[in-house]
C-alpha cells in the first residue's frame, strides 16, 4: 500500500489536529504508511495541548495530489471544508462525527457516530484493535474531548465521552482533568492579542445551505465583552471576508467557556433566516443565545432547516 495523508478540516481546531496524529499512529501500528498533516496553522489552544504533551505539530499542506494518490479524512467529510484538490485524490477512509455530505465513486471505510468528539471514535478504534495508547496520544484525545464538549458541558456530550475522559486522563498522567481542562480552555480564549480576522476565521467552517454559502465562525472566551468591544472592527472584517470569498451569510458564535452561553454576530444576506432559526430578533447585528455552545448541534441544524 502506498503512503496516505490524513488530515482534519481547514482552520483546524484541537480535535482536527489531534485526530490526524492519533489516526496516523494507529494506522502505522496496524501496518499502513500514513502521515498526519494539517490544512492550516494550529491555534493557541492546540499549541497549549501540543506543548503540554510534547507533541510536534503536523506540517501544513495546501494540496495532496503532488505527494499522494489517496487520503484519509478525520473530523470532517464535506468537500467545502477539506483540501483544495480533494477531487484529484481518492478518499479511502472517513472518521467523523458531523452531518454527512459526502459522495464516493467507490467503496471506502466510513465511520461516523453522533457523539461529541471525533477523537472519541478513534479512542474506541484503538481499543477495538487492541493497540496500546501512548500517554501523549491519550493526552491529545483527552484534550480534544474537553475542547469539543467544553469540559463535558456541551449538549453534544455522550456517555462515550464521559467514560473516556477519566480513562484517558489516567493514561495521560493528568491527575485533575477538570483543572487541566479549564487551563487549556483559557489558553485558547485570549482574544485581546488576536487580529479581527483570526477571531473570525480561526475556527470557521463553510456550509452550503439551500444554495447559499454560510460561513460560521466560533471563538471561545472567558468574557464576551472582550469580543464585542471590537464589534466595529469585526464587522468591517466580516464585510471584507464576504466580498472576497463570496459568502452569502457570516455568523460569529462567541462562546463564554465558563458560563456555557453564547452571542451571535451576524452580517450578510438573509439575516432574517437567522432570526427565524432561533426565534429571536437581531439587535445591532447581535443575538444572545443562552445555553448555546455547539455550532454542530445547536446552530447548523436550525439554520439548515430554514435555508433548505
Amino acid at each position: 500500500m502506498s503512503k496516505e495523508l490524513v488530515f482534519g478540516h481547514k482552520n483546524p481546531d484541537t480535535d482536527a489536529i489531534s485526530c490526524a496524529i492519533e489516526y496516523a499512529y494507529l494506522a502505522n501500528k496496524l501496518g499502513d504508511e500514513v502521515e498526519a498533516v494539517a490544512l492550516g496553522e494550529t491555534n493557541n489552544e492546540t499549541n497549549f495541548v501540543l506543548n503540554h504533551f510534547n507533541v510536534k505539530a503536523p506540517r501544513v499542506i495546501t494540496k495532496a495530489k503532488p505527494e499522494v494518490d489517496s487520503v484519509v479524512l478525520v473530523d470532517h467529510n464535506e468537500a467545502i471544508q477539506s483540501i483544495s484538490d480533494l477531487a484529484d485524490v481518492t478518499v479511502t477512509s472517513v472518521i467523523d462525527h458531523h452531518k454527512i455530505d459526502f459522495t464516493s465513486a467507490q467503496p471506502l471505510f466510513y465511520r461516523a457516530e453522533p457523539i461529541g468528539c471525533c477523537s472519541t471514535i478513534i479512542y474506541k478504534m484503538y481499543l477495538e484493535n487492541d493497540v496500546e495508547i501512548p500517554s501523549n496520544i491519550a493526552g491529545l484525545m483527552l484534550s480534544s474531548i474537553i475542547s469539543d464538549t467544553l469540559l463535558l458541558k456541551s449538549p453534544t456530550t455522550t456517555d462515550d465521552e464521559r467514560n473516556a475522559v477519566p480513562a484517558l486522563a489516567k493514561i495521560a498522567g493528568v491527575a485533575d482533568y477538570e483543572a487541566y481542562g479549564i487551563e487549556m480552555l483559557k489558553a485558547g480564549s485570549d482574544v485581546n492579542s488576536r487580529s479581527a480576522e483570526d477571531i473570525l476565521e480561526g475556527d470557521a467552517k463553510s456550509f452550503d445551505m439551500g444554495g447559499k454559502t454560510v460561513r460560521i465562525g466560533q471563538v471561545n472566551t472567558v468574557d464576551l465583552n472582550d469580543v464585542f468591544k471590537r464589534q466595529d472592527e469585526l464587522e468591517d472584517t466580516i464585510k471584507s471576508l464576504i466580498t472576497n470569498n463570496s459568502y452569502d451569510l457570516f455568523l460569529l458564535l462567541a462562546t463564554n467557556v465558563l458560563t456555557s452561553d453564547s452571542e451571535l454576530l451576524v452580517l450578510g444576506e438573509g439575516t432574517e433566516a437567522v432570526e427565524t432559526a432561533f426565534n429571536h430578533k437581531l439587535s445591532n447585528n447581535r443575538m444572545n443565545l443562552p445555553g448555546v455552545v455547539s455550532r454542530k448541534k445547536q446552530v447548523v441544524p436550525p439554520l439548515t432547516k430554514v435555508l433548505k
